[in-house]
Order: C-alpha cells, then structure tokens, then sequence
C-alpha cells in the first residue's frame, strides 16, 4: 500500500465550509449560512477537494472521511447510540469512505452491484443516518472510523 497523500491545511474560511460539508449541508444551504454566495462556495470546495486530493467529481461521503480523518472538521454527534455493525456492513461502510463510485464500492465491499442500493439502504436505516455523508460523519463521531480501521481496510482492497 502507498501512504496516502499528505492534505495541505486548510484556511479558516475553507474549514467553515467543510464543517458544514460534514454536517450534511448542501453547497447553497452553506452559502446562505455563511451568507456568501454560491459561486464563492463552490470555489471553496473546489479548493477543498484540490487539498485533499478529491477528483471533482468525488463524493461527498469521501471528501468527508478525509476531512474528519485530517482532523481538519469535527465530526458530529448523532442523537443515536453506536450501533452494532455486521462485519458486511463494515466492509460497506469503508467502502463508502474511499469510493464514490457505486460499481467501485460494491466491489470493495464484495457485494453483487446488482444489491448494493439495497445494502446501502439497510445500512443507512440500521444507523438511522439520512444519507451517506452523515453516516461517514457519524460513524467518527461513534469511533467505528479509526485511522488505524481505514488503513487496514486500504491495504486489504490494494492487494
């Protein structure tokens, strides 16, 4: 396994927006909170991405892992106690954290593409989570994303 890149720190103003990326904001709820527009916003994710080595078109719930992971955003509290994944969800879950696309995550996850919305959508109603970027989020906030977890998970899917 190659070491991951190495994230260049963020600017204050790009850590409020990715504060409000792991809490699950859309980029024009970011921007009306932040009361910039939306132009200024994506340029500050682009920014985001560009720094953590994010293709563009990666997704939310990885840009969120490598936020949280970074230490560059905290990870919110979910209302609900940890749950107890199975070890397909797991898998699952880690998949989610270092692919955006759907037939790349199934395959990490050793799920048929064919099952994996069905996948996804137990896990998400197992956690309670309303999409896959506050699962992410979550699931540093109830310790089931450790660096440690991650890297192992990494060096298995790169063998």
């Amino acid at each position: 396994m190659t070491a991951p890149a190495l994230i260049t720190p963020l600017t204050l103003a790009e850590r409020r927006i990715a504060q409000h990326v792991v809490n699950g904001l859309p980029a024009r709820q970011i921007a009306d909170t932040e009361t910039l527009s939306h132009h200024t916003v994506r340029s500050h994710m682009r920014a985001l991405r560009r720094k953590l080595h994010c293709p563009e078109r990666c997704s939310l719930a990885v840009v969120a892992h490598r936020l949280l992971s970074a230490n560059e955003a905290t990870a919110p509290s979910s209302e609900a106690p940890a749950p107890d994944l199975s070890t397909e969800q797991m898998s699952l879950l880690r998949a989610v954290t270092e692919h955006s696309r759907p037939l790349d995550i199934a395959r990490t996850a050793e799920i048929a593409p064919a099952d994996l919305r069905a996948a996804l959508d137990q896990l998400l109603a197992d956690t309670g989570a309303p999409d896959t970027t506050r699962l992410v989020a979550w699931s540093h906030g109830w310790n089931l994303l450790t660096v440690e977890q991650t890297s192992t998970a990494q060096s298995g899917a790169s063998q």
